[in-house]
């Protein structure tokens, strides 16, 4: 998101001004203008100036509100990674419950498949904007790292043939493949 090119054209609304009036006002090329308003590029140095006057917009607080949204950005991605960390560990210990406790007979296993298509496919529906790598990598991550435990704890040709294993490859696969399951294009 750019603050400066959304103040930009939220200014330039509030005087009643058109992207063409701006662009004769303070010298600067109509495209550009466009492309600020648009968030396609950000105004520096000279541009940014000269916008700022036509609009009579004070230059330092306008710097000053970026500055305060980047740090925002910074806060919002280490509060997002941490959520994510701890979900992605309530899912490998939801699945290792069910599946892994020595308890475990086949009606937890039964609960441990139909959760594995069932938690993944609720995943896809809340995050439909986002493409299938990149669900995949931040909510399959605890996934991913609970597979190799397993190959690496038990030895490949032991590991994969565990219901956790399979478990974990169709989380996986329902997470990469889950737009394809609801019908919707990626």
């Amino acid at each position: 998101m750019n603050i400066i090119g959304n103040k930009i054209s939220e200014s330039r609304k509030l005087k009643g001004l058109t992207q063409e009036e701006l662009a004769d006002l303070s010298k600067v090329n109509l495209r550009t203008i466009q492309r600020i308003e648009n968030n396609e590029n950000e105004p520096r140095g000279n541009t940014l100036n000269l916008i700022c006057n036509a609009l009579d917009l004070d230059l330092k607080d306008l710097l000053k509100e970026r500055k305060i949204t980047k740090t925002k950005n910074y806060g919002d991605l280490i509060i997002n990674s941490i959520f994510l960390l701890i979900f992605n560990i309530v899912l490998m210990c939801i699945f290792g419950y069910l599946i892994l406790d020595n308890n475990a007979n086949l009606n937890s296993w039964f609960g441990g498949l139909l959760l594995s298509v069932f938690i993944p496919l609720f995943i896809v529906l809340k995050t439909q904007k986002m493409n299938k790598i990149e669900r995949m990598l931040k909510f399959g991550s605890g996934f991913i790292f609970y597979i190799l435990f397993i190959i690496f704890k038990n030895g490949f040709p032991y590991g994969h043939a565990t219901p956790l294993f399979i478990c974990l490859i169709i989380a996986l696969g329902v997470l990469f493949y889950g737009k394809v399951l609801l019908n919707e294009k990626e």
